[in-house]
């Protein structure tokens, strides 16, 4: 059987090291892990990601750069922005509370404090990334006169947050014995709290 190609070998690596993350969170995980799950070497493991950081970073990156442009269209163009809001909040909830994506929020809340260089990545390419396109989505909203927000900054956070919280309920809380929540619900009412908070309405005048 030929060799698999380089690009195929680490998508596999890449999804091998989800699983174990997934179960295992970042410290529990070692790269010999990885490789036995795949069934290659650790040295083979290392010519492909010189660390277990490196893997996590690249893995987190190829998510988050697949996730953002489904969550909303990379051109406004006329679409109202409640619904491009309102889409945005309703898919990243369902994305972050899959069991697929669980290790990312759980390993960065659990285990930040004892990797400051991840958590530092996790805000650079990720949180903030989110946050800015969040504040392109309430900007659209004010420049087409259907959005009034006096501070924007904490606006972003508060759309970022409520969703961050549906994954963390899910996936920490959840399995703990906590009631369970469904996403697409606490979405709908997310969206509809923050959407209350920045519509322009005539009694507002």
């Amino acid at each position: 059987m030929p060799r698999p190609a380089v690009p195929s070998r680490r998508a596999d690596i890449l999804a091998a090291a989800r699983d174990q993350f997934n179960a295992r969170g970042f410290a529990g995980t070692r790269m010999e892990d990885i490789a036995q799950a795949l069934g290659l070497s650790k040295a083979a493991l290392y010519l492909q990601f010189r660390s277990k950081e490196a893997l996590f970073e690249e893995m987190v990156s190829e998510l988050i750069e697949t996730m953002l442009p489904q969550a909303a269209p990379a051109d406004f163009g006329d679409i109202p922005a409640p619904d491009i809001l309102r889409g945005f909040i309703t898919f990243m909830a369902a994305r972050l509370t899959e069991p697929g994506m669980a290790f990312v929020p759980r390993v960065i809340i659990g285990e930040g404090a004892m990797f400051p260089d991840l958590a530092r990545f996790y805000h650079e390419q990720v949180i903030s990334k989110g946050l800015g396109l969040v504040e392109r989505i309430i900007r659209h909203g004010i420049e087409r006169g259907e959005f009034v927000c006096a501070d924007i900054t904490q606006a972003c956070r508060s759309v970022v947050g409520g969703v961050l919280m549906a994954a963390i309920w899910k996936n920490t809380f959840e399995p703990i014995g906590a009631e369970p929540i469904e996403p697409a619900q606490m979405a709908q009412a997310h969206a509809d709290t923050i959407l209350n908070g920045l519509l322009v309405r005539k009694d507002r005048a």
